[in-house]
Order: structure tokens, then sequence, then C-alpha cells
């Protein structure tokens, strides 16, 4: 029988930074596994795969690697790395080969929210603050989204043009997390996403910001991804 996989690398979307996984990280690190959180520039794709892989470069044994959102476009590339033993995407982004977040929100369905996505200011994106909770936080407090809505990171248009080369999902096992009350990436794309990668889907109650949301529903599925990944 193989070791348990022990490293998890959690991958952040856009707008927002690596401190949302704070409750996740301490679920994981309570049951002994090593955690590292990448800070990706999000100034483009590449940037941000070149990001995940510096940490992934630094680790002694197999990863599970996580993605919420946007991230999920990061480790389907960055996921081909040696180190990488099963990708889990949390409401995320799970493009095919040459595609990118672009072109997989260029037709979204009928009725689906619309988020409020400012216009471009100097080749980055913001949220309109006012918004911003009902859209992306929908089941966090109005003090907790307001954090997040003052603290957003600015999201590079490079990273929505960023098309994959080669997803590692065709080559590794993956889990996949719905957001069952998402408004940034409706759920039915969430389900079709992870019906085509072949994930082992889960769903939780939660907004887009369901990785901070519902912290144990996303700890139990990457505990799950951990110790399937090693068989």
């Amino acid at each position: 029988m193989s070791k348990p996989i022990r490293n998890v690398v959690l991958v952040h979307g856009g707008f927002v930074d690596g401190s949302g996984w704070q409750a996740v990280h301490r679920l994981l690190t309570a049951d002994g596994y090593h955690v590292k959180i990448v800070q990706n520039p999000t100034l483009s794709l590449e940037g941000d795969v070149a990001a995940t892989r510096f940490i992934l470069d630094d680790l002694d044994g197999p990863a599970i690697l996580v993605g919420h959102s946007y991230g999920g476009a990061v480790i389907s590339e960055a996921g081909t790395h040696e180190a990488v033993a099963g990708l889990v995407y949390i409401a995320a982004f799970a493009p095919d080969k040459g595609e990118s977040v672009n072109t997989l929100i260029a037709d979204p369905p009928p009725g689906a929210p619309v988020p409020p996505i400012l216009p471009p200011r100097d080749g980055f994106l913001f949220l309109d603050r006012d918004r911003f909770h009902a859209s992306f936080a929908g089941d966090l407090s109005a003090q907790d989204a307001a954090f997040l809505a003052d603290s957003q990171v600015p999201w590079g248009v490079g990273c929505l043009a960023g098309a994959v080369t080669e997803p590692a999902w065709r080559h590794k096992p993956a889990w996949y997390l719905v957001a069952t009350d998402d408004r940034m990436i409706p759920p039915g794309a969430q389900r079709a996403m992870a019906a085509r990668v072949g994930a082992i889907t889960a769903e939780a109650t939660g907004s887009h910001a369901v990785y901070a949301s519902q912290p144990t529903a996303v700890a139990d599925l990457i505990r799950q991804a951990a110790a399937s990944a090693a068989n």
C-alpha cells in the first residue's frame, strides 16, 4: 500500500488572496497535513502557474493540488508537475486544452446571474463593492464580505485570456466541490465541468466563497482525495 499523501497546496482565485484559505488550513494542519498556500500574483495565467510550480518544486513527496474559481485554471495547467498526485476543484473553472476562463464564460446559460465585474481599469478587473456580498460571498457575514470587498486584489485581464496547453485532469484523478448557491459560476456549469473532467463530485450549500464559508466540506473532499490518490 502506498503511503498516505500529506502535502496539500491551495491556489486562490481572482479578486482575493490566499488568506481566505485560513479555516481550511487550520482543519488540515490539525490533522497533520503539510499545507502550502500559493499567493499567485493574478497578472497572467503563465505567472500564476509559475508561482504554483515554485511551491510544488519545494515539496518532499506527492501533493494534492487544490484550486478555487480561477485557481482551477491554474491547477489545470500547473498540475502536470510531477509532485501532483491529484487535483481538487472548489467551485472552479476546469478548462480543456486551448480553453481559457474567457472561453468558459463566453456563453452563460439563460437566466444565470451576471457577476458584477466592473469595466477594466488599466488592465485590471474589480467587482462592484456594493454587490460583492450578494454575488461572491452571500453566506458570509456582512462584515466578512465587506472585508473581502475592501481588500480586493486587482485581477489582470491577462489571466482570463490565458489558455491551458495540457490539462492535468486528463492524466490525473480529480475531485470537484459544487457550490449550490454560487452566483459567480453557475452551479450547472460547475456540474458540467466536473462531469467532463470525470471528477468525483460532492456538493455543498454555499456561495462562491464556499472555501471560506464551508471549510469543513472543502477539507473533507481534500482528505478524500489525499486518501484515494495514494492508492
